[in-house]
């Protein structure tokens, strides 16, 4: 039996204003919506690695890049294009690191945080960088110099700070030994300490790598026997008044 339709006058009054205020309230807070500024989201945090993993259904590789991915369209938001700077660098290192987790064997989270979020034109959040970069790689030296090596550049060149860099390049001949890592990773240390006008102790380092049988490369040991002979004659360069320098004037 169809049921019986009351008609609109059959309606109580006050519930009739009642619907109409709810409908303009809607109508407005739709209006104000469209018209308000946009304002950018903070980047939450970063799901636990045990949650993430269970989140994805026995795909953990297939979550490690989703949320990379999350990340890199983070930035770009509706009507706001948020700048690295303004990101919380240690909830960005968090989810790099849940990313790398579920995926040890992938370099993404580390080219991101080395090449791109690293050069963010702020030394703090740069150095956040570094130190997710440097904790990775002494995790994995092997598989992981590559970003070790653009974390001695980046200390060296953006953050102009030669002890940090040094500090990295010395990880890097200590723990980057694999026969498929190149001569010149293990050679920066020599570079930055030459930089640093440690002239004794580039020598020794390039003595050490040498003497190791860590290079073996024809041409990469008689590269370093002339760097050997350069540094020493830069050692003994005469000062203005004939003496014997142990330091550069300049």
């Amino acid at each position: 039996m169809a049921a019986a339709q009351r008609p609109w006058s059959s309606v109580p009054r006050p519930l009739c204003w009642l619907l109409a205020a709810c409908l303009l309230l809607q109508l407005g807070w739709r209006l104000a919506q469209q018209h308000a500024p946009a304002q950018a989201r903070p980047l939450p945090a970063a799901p636990p690695p045990g949650v993430a993993r269970l989140a994805s259904l026995g795909e953990p590789l297939a979550m490690s890049k989703a949320m990379l991915l999350y990340l890199q369209s983070f930035e770009d938001q509706p009507g706001v294009s948020l700048p690295w700077r303004a990101l919380d660098y240690d909830r960005l290192a968090s989810w790099l690191e849940t990313a790398q987790t579920l995926d040890p064997r992938s370099r993404y989270a580390l080219v991101a945080a080395s090449e791109v979020y690293a050069g963010v034109a702020d030394p703090q959040r740069a150095r956040r960088m570094l130190a997710f970069v440097a904790a990775s790689f002494a995790a994995d030296p092997q598989q992981r110099w590559p970003a070790m090596a653009q974390a001695v550049l980046v200390a060296k060149h953006q953050l102009h700070d030669l002890p940090l860099a040094l500090g990295y390049a010395r990880a890097l001949r200590q723990l980057a030994t694999g026969p498929h890592v190149p001569p010149w990773v293990r050679e920066m240390e020599a570079f930055i300490l030459e930089d640093m006008d440690q002239l004794d102790g580039a020598r020794l380092v390039i003595g050490g790598l040498i003497a190791s049988g860590q290079i073996s490369d024809p041409h990469e040991l008689a590269f370093l026997a002339r760097k050997l002979d350069e540094l020493a004659k830069k050692k003994a360069r005469p000062c203005a008044r004939g003496a014997i320098c142990s330091k550069l004037p300049f």
